[in-house]
């Protein structure tokens, strides 16, 4: 059985300690019905808590992969979608298209 990921910070090395799992990466505890209660959380870099549909602003100037262009400070993406993994926000840039972004580096809208 595969072990889920911390829901604080991500990290794959979680393990058991009787009911609860630990997070030995933040220290974090949780259960697995925790996991089913909370669903995917995902947190902007202030914190607060997205949901699908939701309008987020990138925080810092980030560096398209495999391009010359760059998503610059200010810009408004709206309707993102949640989804797993590192990077756990899909969307649709404007003037750059569809990608994938990390929730730490935008704020909710």
């Amino acid at each position: 059985m595969s072990l889920p990921n911390c829901p604080k910070c991500s990290s794959i090395y979680v393990y058991e300690d009787g009911e609860l799992l630990v997070c030995p990466e933040c220290g974090y505890e949780f259960t697995k019905e925790s996991l089913k209660e909370e669903g995917l959380v995902v947190k902007d870099a202030n914190g607060n808590i997205l949901k699908d549909g939701d309008s987020v602003v990138v925080i810092k100037d980030l560096k398209v992969k495999g391009s010359s262009s760059t998503i610059k400070v200010g810009t408004k993406v709206k309707n993102i979608r949640l989804c797993e993994g590192d990077h756990n926000i899909d969307c649709k840039v404007p003037g750059i298209g569809a990608m994938k972004l990390k929730s730490q580096f935008v704020k909710k809208a």
